[in-house]
């Protein structure tokens, strides 16, 4: 079975490289909606395959590191990168160009170590992400699934360098969650959200 979660973020960005010159070389931004698609092959003791509930703590925040936010490529022009940290506080830096195709495999990345390094404690049987689409527009998205996510022919698929503005980082619950995600540590989703 599978289920949807949907997210909302507004993002700034610069897409180097692309054939639309106002994209490539012109600060803009996008009102993007973000679905997790969710599969199990059982369900919960609720008799759900994953609490929607439980997708409001570190899932919800690594999301919304994005929110009102500029997203920067790291091989961009050093010049620009420090002028953006300059002036705004929320950024995330990627080391891939912030398309949509790669939001969808960056946000896949991070939810999948999430789920990975997650102890379910109920009775939640095998969760997976199977999908994440990211809408840039009304009429335009993009999907990545597992494949797409970890195909390093279409990007890093580590995440260890991925920088998140410290103004993001401060906005977290936990503003130490990230360096744990990285460092393996294991996370217990509570009994009661």
């Amino acid at each position: 079975m599978i289920i949807r979660k949907l997210y909302r973020f507004e993002n700034a960005h610069i897409v180097r490289r692309c054939t639309s010159r106002r994209c490539s070389r012109s600060l803009h931004g996008h009102s993007y909606k973000v679905e997790l698609l969710f599969a199990a092959p059982s369900l919960d003791r609720g008799q759900m395959v994953y609490d929607f509930g439980l997708t409001k703590g570190m899932i919800k925040d690594l999301i919304d590191s994005f929110d009102h936010a500029i997203t920067l490529w790291s091989d961009d022009d050093p010049e620009y990168l420090k002028d953006m940290k300059k002036w705004s506080e929320r950024w995330v830096q990627l080391p891939v160009n912030p398309s949509a195709e790669q939001f969808a495999r960056t946000i896949f990345l991070l939810v999948d170590r999430v789920l990975e390094q997650t102890e379910m404690v109920n009775g939640e049987s095998e969760v997976r992400l199977e999908a994440v689409i990211v809408h840039e527009t009304d009429t335009g998205y993009a999907r990545a699934d597992r494949q797409d996510a970890y195909d390093s022919t279409m990007g890093p698929t580590n995440l260890d360098t991925i920088l998140f503005s410290e103004r993001v980082r401060q906005e977290w619950r936990d503003p130490t969650m990230f360096e744990r995600l990285l460092a393996g540590e294991r996370f217990v989703n509570p009994d009661s959200v």
